[in-house]
C-alpha cells in the first residue's frame, strides 16, 4: 500500500538538465532507467538511450528530442523510487517542461500519451520560431523587477521577457534573439553578475509561441486525462487542480506565460513540506531550491548511493 506523505514533494526538470551520458549509473543498477527509455523510443522510432549516451549535443538540445528525453529521464527516476519503496510524495511539481513529467507521476495521464503529447509539443514550438531567430538567456543577479523593465525597455518592437522567475537572483528572459541580446547588454550594464545564452532551441513561455498555443491546444483536448492523485501545482497560476479541462487549459497558456518557480516552492514550503526531492537528471532544482525554500532539505536522485540518502531521509 502506498504511504503517501505530507512533508514530501518531488520536483521535475525541464530542459536544460539534459546532458551527455546522462542516468548512467542510474541505469547500472536499476533496470528499469533502460525499460523506460526502451518504451519511448518505441513509441516515437528514435533511439533516446543512444542518443543520450553518445549525442551528438546539438541533436539532443533540439527541443523536439529533449522534450520527450527529459520525461523519459524523469519517470525512469520516478519509476525507481517507486520499486524501491512504498512511500510517495504529496506534493509535486515540474519546470516548464517537468510539469508533465509531473502529470505522469500523479496518474494523470498515461506515459505513452505524455511521450506523444511532448513530441507534438516540441515539433510545434520549433515550427513557430525556426531556429536562430529567438533565443533564451539567464540574468543573475538582479531583482525580479530589474529584469522586467530591462526588457521593456529593449524591446524595440520585437519580443523580449522575463519568463522563468527560477530563484532569486535568477530570471530567465525569451524573445527574438536581438532583443533578447539587447536585453543582456543592458542588464550587465545594470550591474548583472552574469547574462548568458542558454542551450535551447526556442524561446519558451514568451509571446512568440502563442501560435504554438493554440496549435497545442487542439492535441490536447481530446486527450484522457484525469484528477492527479497528489497534489500537482502547476507553473502558470501557482495552484493545484482537479478538472481536467483546466489542466489542458493551463499546459496551454504555460508556453507563453512565465514559470512561476520561485513562488510554487514557496508556496508548497508553506504546506509544512520538509523535503524536496529532485527526481530527474542533474541538480538543477536542487540548486534552484536551496535559494527559495532555506531550511528545508534538499536532495537528487542521481545514482544508488544518492538514492539511499533519499530513501534514508524520508524514511526517518
Amino acid at each position: 500500500m502506498e504511504d503517501q506523505q505530507s512533508n514530501l514533494a518531488f520536483v521535475f526538470p525541464g530542459q536544460g538538465s539534459q546532458s551527455i551520458g546522462m542516468l548512467t549509473a542510474l541505469a547500472e543498477t536499476h533496470a528499469e532507467v533502460k525499460q523506460v527509455f526502451e518504451q519511448a523510443s518505441e513509441i516515437l522510432s528514435i533511439d533516446f538511450w543512444k542518443l543520450i549516451q553518445e549525442g551528438p549535443v546539438e541533436e539532443l538540445n533540439q527541443t523536439q528530442n529533449t522534450q520527450p528525453v527529459m520525461l523519459a529521464a524523469g519517470i525512469a527516476t520516478w519509476k525507481v523510487w517507486c520499486q524501491q519503496t512504498n512511500v510517495r510524495p504529496q506534493y509535486v511539481a515540474g519546470h516548464s517542461l517537468g510539469e508533465y513529467t509531473a502529470l505522469v507521476a500523479a496518474g494523470a495521464i498515461s506515459f505513452e500519451d505524455a511521450i506523444l503529447l511532448v513530441a507534438e509539443r516540441g515539433r510545434l514550438m520549433q515550427e513557430a520560431v525556426p531556429q536562430g531567430t529567438g533565443a533564451m538567456a539567464a540574468i543573475l543577479g538582479l531583482t525580479d523587477e530589474q529584469v522586467v523593465t530591462i526588457c521593456a525597455a529593449a524591446a524595440n518592437g520585437e519580443i523580449v521577457s522575463a519568463v522563468n522567475f527560477n530563484s532569486p537572483g535568477q530570471v530567465v528572459i525569451a524573445g527574438n534573439t536581438a532583443a533578447v541580446e539587447r536585453a543582456m547588454t543592458a542588464a550587465k550594464d545594470a550591474g548583472a553578475k552574469r547574462a548568458l545564452l542558454l542551450p535551447v532551441s526556442v524561446p519558451s513561455h514568451c509571446a512568440l509561441m502563442e501560435s504554438a498555443a493554440s496549435k497545442l491546444a487542439d492535441v490536447l483536448n481530446p486527450m484522457a486525462m484525469i484528477p492527479p492523485d497528489m497534489t500537482l501545482i502547476h507553473n502558470v497560476d501557482v495552484a493545484a487542480h482537479s478538472d481536467s479541462e483546466t489542466i489542458k487549459s493551463l499546459l496551454t497558456s504555460q508556453l507563453y506565460q512565465p514559470v512561476r518557480w520561485v513562488q510554487t516552492i514557496q508556496y508548497i514550503q508553506r504546506q509544512e513540506v520538509e523535503h524536496f526531492i529532485e527526481c530527474g537528471p542533474g541538480k538543477v532544482l536542487m540548486s534552484l531550491n536551496k535559494r527559495i525554500a532555506k531550511g528545508a532539505n534538499h536532495l537528487a536522485i542521481l545514482d544508488s548511493s544518492t538514492l539511499d540518502n533519499v530513501l534514508e531521509t524520508v524514511n526517518d
